[in-house]
């Protein structure tokens, strides 16, 4: 059984993840760390993860950026395990969370879901194929109207898997509304859409001379981050200390 501490759980993503692990037999909640504690709660909730006591085994995130600072602080300092899902982080944040897996065990991954770690892989293939061909690359993103930051880390971490892919040759538009000149051959554009209560959706572009490759992913429920944290989780409990991904745990359940 995997003892696990849900940083963010009165979020929209913690209320989730605390139904799905009440279903699992093999992983519970000890406690919980969310500014919001008045949200009744099966186990303890703590204002900040310095304060909290309770033994586990590792921590799931999804908070915000600005509580991130003192989640990495406090789970190396308690040696705890962190599966790191909030987006938006600075650069001097990702710097931080770099140093931080030196001396703890850290996932992080833009996106939980299966499926968009199978589209990377997918995207580094196709890239090889299509960008050498003079294909043009477009991401367009979408998301509920709630979202704060723009694009989404999802899209970021698509672009990123197809600029490796390609020698890191590309650069990323985010906005073409200043701009009257034709399209770089060299650039990604990224585009975002908010509206609704759209829980998540990409369409990577390949576009060609007289043919569109399009490769998509859509969410239709937050239970499928959930679940892949949870299995993040439990791959990530006992590990040594290092910077971990998706394709990691992914790999070790399809052995």
């Amino acid at each position: 059984m995997i003892k696990i501490i849900l940083h963010g759980c009165n979020g929209h993503m913690g209320r989730v993840l605390t139904d799905i692990i009440a279903k699992d037999e093999n992983a519970e909640v000890v406690a919980g760390v969310d500014v919001y504690t008045g949200t009744p709660n099966d186990y303890p909730v703590f204002e900040k993860m310095a304060d909290c006591n309770v033994d586990a085994d590792a921590v799931i995130d999804f908070s915000n950026a600005a509580a991130v600072d003192g989640l990495l602080d406090a789970c190396v300092e308690k040696k705890l395990p962190v599966v790191l899902c909030t987006t938006g982080l600075s650069e001097e944040q990702l710097k931080k969370v770099d140093e931080t897996a030196k001396k703890i065990p850290l996932l992080r991954s833009a996106n939980m879901s299966l499926g968009i770690n199978t589209i990377i892989d997918l995207l580094k293939k196709a890239t090889q194929v299509f960008a050498p061909a003079g294909f043009d690359i477009e991401i367009v993103e979408k998301h509920h109207n709630r979202k704060l930051d723009a694009p989404s880390g999802t899209a970021i971490a698509l672009a990123d898997a197809i600029n490796e892919a390609a020698g890191n040759e590309y650069h990323y538009i985010y906005d073409r509304s200043q701009r009257r000149e034709q399209r770089d051959p060299k650039e990604i554009g990224i585009s975002a859409v908010r509206g609704g209560t759209i829980v998540g959706d990409h369409d990577v572009i390949f576009a060609g001379l007289d043919e569109v490759i399009t490769i998509s992913h859509t969410a239709y429920s937050r239970s499928i981050f959930a679940n892949g944290a949870v299995s993040a989780a439990k791959f990530l409990a006992g590990k040594a200390a290092g910077m971990y991904d998706m394709a990691d745990v992914i790999r070790e359940q399809t052995k």
